[in-house]
């Protein structure tokens, strides 16, 4: 009897004890680290077949995460790709084109919500470190777009005094910004040799920083955009010249934030995200990048344009070393990362598409299937649904049939070439090169209703169309 009740006391004891134990935390929202690096080419990393130099810290990065080799910048120039990265919307849907220079009074609208904005409601920490480029007024600048701390430059570094160009005597000193306020003047190519050290240097301290809450950091570095720049350390070291220099100082830089991130005890809870903004500027020979056999380059929607490295590392939760092919864009950030973060969407319509599920290892996901490649301030040049690309006739810029430049000066790129219309199957095809419009007019039949339903959505400048569905850029007050 005496033995029963002992059993007895024992298991109410442990009844009780399990009933006090206390709840297990609710899972960590993860950190985002977003790297979005300018006028990188698809074949720029070694893992992408880059030759000359080595990107290590970016391959490590791949083999512990997962490679997208179908991803696509939203639009293949400066400003109107960093809208759409920021926004998760066509940069035409939020008024944005082109690259801003420095006395234009146009900003993304401070009205549009932007990945900080979502997750800062969340309770994250925001900081960009780098290029911002989306309006140089103080009412555009990061810290009245949802960013608690910002250093970095306005807009395009060869936006300065010693631009290569005849623009060179508009354009006003180029100053690093803090906060809001400008700071040393980047005088020369010396100083312009700091970008990717200093911009490192304060990324990481935000790592240090905000180690105990989450946090939200964007790293726009401004290179490998020309002029080309590399620091003391990294000048002379590839076999690439200054361009393979400045790839090395770049890849370095990932490794210092990553190693950052491990120090700190966050590696294991951070998705870091690693993309351009368009492709190489093809014309400035040895100092630009590769597209990867891709055709065309910066400022043009062919392939070469638009298609970006694109690789993304979260341990434990994206599978590593996994390629996936599944059509995707930057506009497909902001959603994905609202999703994981449990943010709420922007108000207005957006046009990216959650991607969690395939990020996470469901290869059965299809997140995007088409693709409107719009160019200029509005023209739609080309849509995508699969494998099969439809290009509209329209002038253009090419790199084709003309001698790139050397040594940091540029070649002729025309603007006006006259492409005409054709259709593309990208899994044959990937160079576009072989015209099979005439073999497939169904598939032709299909892509024009994707673009029609486009051109009533966003407008169409090639068909002077307006757009029902477009909202204003932010326009300077003063």
């Amino acid at each position: 009897m005496l033995r029963i009740l002992s059993v007895l006391f024992v298991s109410l004891g442990v009844c009780l004890l399990m009933s006090f134990q206390p709840e297990k935390p609710a899972p960590k929202t993860p950190n985002i680290v977003l790297f979005f690096i300018d006028d990188l080419g698809y074949g720029d990393l070694s893992v992408n077949g880059a030759l000359g130099y080595k990107t290590p810290n970016l391959d490590k990065m791949a083999a512990e995460g997962t490679r997208f080799t179908n991803f696509m910048a939203a639009q293949a120039v400066c400003s109107a790709s960093r809208a759409a990265l920021l926004t998760g919307c066509y940069p035409n849907r939020v008024g944005i084109s082109g690259a801003l220079g420095p006395s234009s009074p146009v900003g993304l609208n401070p009205k549009e919500e932007t990945i900080a904005e979502i997750v800062k409601a969340q309770g994250y920490a925001t900081g960009i470190f780098g290029k911002w480029h989306l309006g140089s007024e103080e009412e555009f600048l990061p810290l009245q777009q949802g960013f608690d701390e910002y250093f970095g430059v306005p807009y395009s570094h060869d936006m300065w005094p010693l631009h290569p160009w005849q623009e060179r005597a508009k354009y006003p000193p180029l100053h690093w910004i803090d906060g809001n306020k400008p700071g040393k003047e980047i005088k020369n190519l010396e100083d312009a040799s700091e970008l990717t050290p200093t911009i490192t240097e304060h990324a990481v301290a935000f790592i240090k920083k905000n180690k105990n809450k989450p946090f939200f950091m964007y790293v726009p570095h401004p290179l490998p955009h020309v002029p080309l720049a590399a620091s003391a350390k990294f000048r002379g070291k590839s076999e690439r010249g200054i361009f393979g220099d400045v790839l090395m100082e770049l890849d370095w830089s990932v490794g210092e934030i990553m190693k950052e991130l491990k120090a700190q005890g966050l590696d294991q809870n951070t998705l870091v995200i690693f993309t351009s903004d368009n492709g190489p500027w093809l014309n400035y020979g040895d100092h630009a990048g590769s597209s990867g056999g891709f055709r065309e380059g910066k400022g043009t929607s062919f392939e070469g344009g638009q298609r970006e490295p694109c690789i993304m590392r979260w341990p434990g939760v994206v599978s590593a070393g996994r390629v996936s092919n599944k059509l995707l864009s930057t506009i497909d950030i902001l959603p994905t990362i609202a999703k994981l973060t449990g943010a709420k969407l922007p108000k207005e319509k957006i046009d990216g598409i959650d991607f969690s599920a395939l990020l996470k290892g469901d290869d059965t996901q299809k997140p995007r299937e088409n693709f409107l490649y719009y160019y200029r301030k509005n023209s739609l040049e080309a849509v995508r649904k699969g494998d099969w690309k439809l290009v509209f006739a329209h002038p253009g810029r090419t790199y084709e049939g003309s001698l790139p430049g050397k040594n940091g000066q540029p070649g002729p790129s025309p603007e006006d070439h006259a492409f005409p219309k054709a259709l593309y199957n990208l899994a044959r095809d990937p160079g576009e090169r072989y015209d099979v419009i005439e073999q497939n007019p169904e598939i032709v039949s299909e892509l024009e209703k994707i673009a029609e339903a486009a051109r009533e959505d966003l407008g169409d400048d090639l068909q002077q169309k307006q757009g029902k569905n477009v909202r204003a850029a932010g326009i300077a007050k003063k």
